[in-house]
């Protein structure tokens, strides 16, 4: 099954995130084939990462849930908002799903 992991960062944590963000990016890599798609959310000028969007395969939220909270980013308490849910691939239009 697939879940979305939303979050946002707390305000001015861009420092936090750079300082951890070389462990996140070894963690999402080590995910394998239960991460989908991953990537940081952008603020509206497109200049600064503000927040992570990701989608995950696992069989139940718990696992989903429990990989996402295994994230440097989370550890290191950079969200001010994290939630992750159920989530179905409905449509795809020629961007390559890939999974």
């Amino acid at each position: 099954m697939l879940f979305v992991v939303y979050n946002l960062d707390k305000p001015y944590s861009h420092a936090l995130r750079s300082v951890t963000r070389d462990e996140h990016l070894k963690y999402v890599a080590a995910g394998g084939e239960t991460v989908k798609i991953a990537g940081p959310l952008l603020s509206p000028d497109g200049e600064k990462m503000i927040g992570s969007l990701l989608v995950l395969d696992f069989e139940t939220l718990e696992e989903a849930r429990a990989w996402a909270d295994g994230d440097p980013y989370h550890k290191v308490g950079l969200f001010e908002v994290s939630d992750v849910r159920p989530w179905r691939w409905t449509f795809e239009n020629g961007g390559g799903r890939q999974g």
